[in-house]
């Protein structure tokens, strides 16, 4: 195909339940069929009724991304499902259907990597649904910020990444709503603690910045999750008062901050890249939003945050990368009798 195909993609990595149509005008079209009120109760994602919503809601939400957008099954050139990384059973779900669909309608499937897809995820313009991401953003840094993930990553190229940093323990998203929880917010409590940050003092109570100052690009943050809890259970009066509340919330908030601004810009620096591409969920709280804007601008870096709609887990990231891949590397064989890969390496990805 000379020109990029139309692209459905499918996201069920986790608890979201998304679709989306690529073509070669853009981003065409994208549902999203959210889970967390399921999950609210449970106080975290419980993968078997995550598998079971997936299931109902795939068909229903293919059907009527179709009729929103006026596309036709047959115009469909392309499926592409997230194979991995995530929990095994959601991504079977996706991945499965869009084998299935591909196979009936006689056309192409591409397996997409979780996180590809993520760093690439800034390059999407909400305004006016375009890819893009062109050959002097290269090499930039990529850094991913969910609830199950925190790296940094060199991208020297589309299918060329190299994982400088990750997460030994908690990611930063998986400690947002861990202390949240504490406080007494219900589940994702990350939201909550932004929205508190703002009105708080974050110098009022000190926190630990694990790892901040370590010659290397890793994270650590249970150290931070245990001293919250420790220092709730030795001051109880805190979560008690409405000022207080917000302090502490702007205090938690600033050590997680500073300890991802930080190390991005320690490694755009080092490593000379002139871009940062910022992605995931927590890529869209405000704090670290504005404290890497402020220290890019700073070190006149570059920064490319994700537009809030494609933050979290969504099929128009899956699309929209299966869409540029397929046409740009050499290997287009399909992927029909390809199977997941939950623990799938970034570095590790099959052209």
């Amino acid at each position: 195909m000379s020109n990029p195909p139309l692209v459905l993609g499918i996201e069920s990595s986790c608890d979201d339940t998304s679709v989306a149509l690529f073509g070669q005008s853009g981003l065409i079209g994208q549902l999203v069929s959210s889970q967390t009120t399921i999950h609210e109760q449970y106080g975290g994602v419980v993968p078997e009724l995550a598998t079971r919503e997936h299931l109902q809601n795939l068909a229903p939400l293919v059907a009527e991304l179709m009729k929103r957008t006026g596309i036709t099954r047959d115009q469909i050139e392309l499926i592409a499902a997230t194979r991995g990384p995530g929990l095994p059973n959601a991504l079977r779900t996706g991945f499965y259907f869009g084998q299935g669909m591909a196979v009936q309608l006689g056309i192409p499937f591409l397996g997409v990597h979780h996180h590809e897809a993520h760093l690439f995820s800034p390059f999407l313009n909400e305004c006016t649904n375009q890819w893009e991401l062109t050959e002097s953003c290269f090499p930039l840094i990529g850094l991913i910020v969910s609830g199950g993930h925190t790296m940094l990553v060199i991208v020297r190229g589309l299918g060329d990444y190299e994982v400088i940093g990750r997460t030994i323990d908690d990611a930063a998203g998986e400690c947002f709503d861990k202390v949240a929880k504490l406080i007494g917010f219900p589940y994702p409590g990350g939201p909550h603690i932004d929205q508190l940050a703002k009105y708080g003092n974050p110098k009022a109570f000190k926190f630990p910045r694990p790892m901040l100052h370590d010659k290397n690009f890793d994270f650590s943050f249970s150290g931070l999750k245990t001293s919250v809890r420790y220092f709730l259970r030795d001051n109880p009066q805190v979560s008690e008062s409405d000022k207080n509340r917000k302090d502490l919330c702007a205090s938690i908030q600033a050590a997680i901050v500073e300890v991802l601004t930080a190390k991005t810009i320690k490694a755009s620096l080092k490593f000379n890249c002139k871009t940062i591409a910022a992605s995931g969920g927590v890529i869209a709280n405000s704090g670290l939003r504005s404290s890497l804007e402020e220290h890019t601008k700073r070190h006149m870096i570059h920064f490319r945050p994700s537009p809030f709609k494609f933050c979290t887990d969504n099929a128009a990231m899956v699309a929209s990368i299966a869409s540029v891949k397929f046409g740009q590397l050499k290997n287009q064989s399909s992927q029909l009798d390809a199977d997941i890969l939950p623990s799938w390496p970034l570095g590790e990805i099959l052209e």
